[in-house]
């Protein structure tokens, strides 16, 4: 199995809905997606885009290549340490998981955050979600920071 990392495309936003759905299972939240799909490819490929994502294909034969997880970030600044690279999501379809195809995920982020000079990448992940965590903690450089509360207005 060949798997190909690259920047994602207008196209692959309705693969990439499916698989935000898929994480939204995952996470006991399916009711929580509630973005527009106009919306999240304008927000993605308009104008003035404000997140960017890489995809992971299965590639097949006869150009028949399947997304089977990406990575949204998007751009936060920090007055303490200016542009960091805020992680949004990322995914790999539950059948895929284990092999690797999150690594790649995840070592392209760093490869950008590193090329465009950003002085980070942050992210959350949910306290019960043992097998990210394990995951995020193979990497080097990673703080695990309980400090912060997690404030929001819907």
């Amino acid at each position: 199995m060949h798997i190909n990392i690259r920047k994602a495309i207008k196209e692959d936003c309705s693969r990439m809905m499916e698989l935000i759905h898929e994480l939204a299972e995952y996470e006991k939240a399916p009711h929580e997606v509630t973005v527009d799909f106009n919306h999240f490819v304008n927000s993605g490929f308009g104008e003035s885009p404000v997140w960017w994502a890489y995809v992971a294909e299965i590639v097949g034969d006869k150009n028949e290549n399947l997304i089977v997880g990406f990575a949204l970030y998007y751009i936060r600044y920090s007055t303490w340490k200016g542009q960091r690279m805020y992680l949004e999501d990322i995914l790999v379809t539950k059948e895929l998981r284990g092999r690797g195809i999150g690594k790649l995920l995840f070592d392209k982020l760093i490869e950008v955050s590193n090329t465009e000079k950003f002085s980070g990448i942050c992210w959350q992940v949910l306290d019960w979600n043992d097998p990210a965590i394990h995951f995020y903690k193979k990497f080097e450089n990673v703080n695990f920071d309980n400090s912060w509360i997690n404030v929001s207005i819907a």
